[in-house]
């Protein structure tokens, strides 16, 4: 029976890979329960496919499956859809399709702090896998890489899809009436983040604390024996302030271009970037490649600075209450949140990119504080610990709140649209499949040869 979340056959593999990517992001960097022969089962031009790969995506589906029988067929349904992913890297490669570090960078920070709210803290992050957050990310950085990638293929072949409001109603008047979906309660939820600023004094007093350590270091101390007793950044403060070998425009402009001035065993004068005050040792130039180790310190905030905050944002409460501005603008203004400030404040759904939220996806502040919230209302001024650790206050704005009901066109048209909207870019892809599969070469394990990889079927 038709789903109205159901895409085509080609993108549904598509999308089965990328709904796994998170959790194998973490699988990957776990131990596994068994030992598994690796290799190559598939060849794609210069991309390939690792059995590790295929098995790493099948455990995890094993695992969401709780005991439930898969498809007898899963395997090959992996398999396709990474294959289909290597077409697109291929097809990237000859079209010159890239994507920047900062992009990879940006997504590999995001990814680090998801993992990190999940599980409570860095530090037990670096517990669980025994690593460092450095090298975990670097463990990431090839496969986010390559997603991003493939993420600016789609968007090629697909970006410039639209539908109009015809096909949407036509796309939800084929949706057999026993598989309309059922929505649970469901609320649309904005904030405005103002990070808590050091004060002058707290500033003065960390840059005087790192001029104190550069001085030590120069007297004859060890770098590395004080950057474990005294760097605030726990990833690599107690591996002696080590952070490996980067490239160009992989690290903060402003600790790169303090770095990149150094010659070997040289020390910077204290740096200041979006992380706080560095004192940077360089250890090696190699190509285009440094490595370097540095002492991390952040100004404390107090209360002096989270009244500051609030007092600032109570007065942008105001002139939002008042219709001077709207709480859309004065996200994208004024939220230190990038990323909820440049969708209007609105928090998204992780699941579907959506703004709206089931009641069980909210973070418990947010779910008591809404409780007994009306629809349009905006709270005072709240404390807040961005994910990041810092301090900051937010005020919060409850849109819409939706009760349980099945999908109909006036209260759901933005969902009914999306998802007509993914079934005519899911076509499109299956169009360019069809295409370009015979364009590349292809090599398959025989033990896969009755999986039918790189077909729209």
């Amino acid at each position: 029976m038709m789903h109205i979340f159901r895409p085509a056959a080609t993108a549904l593999l598509v999308l089965l890979a990328a709904a796994a990517a998170q959790a194998q992001a973490l699988a990957g960097l776990s131990r596994p329960t068994k030992q598994i022969a690796d290799g190559i089962i598939v060849k794609v031009d210069n991309q390939i496919v690792l059995r590790s790969e295929l098995e790493g995506i099948y455990f995890q589906q094993q695992q969401q499956a709780e005991g439930k029988p898969l498809p007898p067929n899963l395997r090959c349904q992996i398999l396709q859809s990474l294959t289909l992913n290597k077409l697109l890297l291929a097809k990237a490669e000859t079209d010159s399709v890239v994507v920047s570090e900062d992009q990879v960078n940006g997504e590999l920070n995001r990814r680090m702090n998801y993992f990190v709210q999940q599980i409570g803290s860095e530090k037990k992050l670096e517990e669980y896998y025994n690593k460092p957050l450095r090298q975990l990310k670097e463990e990431l950085r090839s496969q986010v890489h390559d997603q991003l990638v493939q993420q600016k293929m789609q968007e090629e072949i697909a970006g410039k899809v639209t539908v109009t409001p015809r096909e949407v109603r036509q796309f939800f008047g084929r949706i057999p009436k026993d598989s309309i979906p059922y929505y649970s309660t469901e609320v649309e939820v904005g904030q405005i983040v103002k990070l808590a600023k050091p004060d002058d004094k707290a500033e003065q007093a960390t840059v005087a604390k790192l001029n104190e350590l550069r001085a030590r270091i120069q007297g004859g101390e060890d770098f590395a024996t004080l950057a474990r007793e005294f760097s605030e950044d726990p990833g690599s403060g107690k591996e002696g302030g080590y952070l490996g070998f980067f490239k160009r425009r992989e690290l903060v402009p402003e600790y790169e271009a303090a770095a990149l001035r150094l010659e070997p065993g040289g020390l910077s004068p204290i740096v200041k970037s979006q992380f706080g005050y560095h004192l940077i040792q360089l250890i090696e130039k190699k190509g285009d490649s440094y490595s370097t180790r540095h002492i991390l310190l952040k100004p404390a905030t107090g209360s002096t600075n989270v009244s500051a905050a609030a007092t600032e944002l109570s007065k942008l409460r105001t002139r939002i209450l008042a219709d001077s501005i709207s709480f859309a603008k004065a996200a994208k203004d004024f939220s230190d949140d990038k990323q909820s400030g440049a969708n209007g404040g609105l928090l998204a759904n992780r699941a579907d990119g959506s703004s709206f939220l089931p009641l069980d996806q909210l973070d418990p502040a947010i779910f008591f504080t809404i409780d007994t919230m009306k629809v349009g209302s905006i709270t005072a001024p709240l404390p807040y610990r961005t994910d990041d650790g810092k301090d900051a206050v937010r005020i919060i704005w409850l849109k819409s709140n939706t009760p349980p009901h099945q999908a109909n066109l006036k209260d759901d048209y933005q969902k009914i649209a999306a998802a007509a909207l993914n079934e005519k870019k899911n076509k499109a892809l299956d169009a360019w499949f069809l295409k370009n599969r015979g364009t590349v070469y292809l090599e398959v394990d025989p033990e896969y040869s009755g999986c039918s990889l790189l077909s729209a079927e």
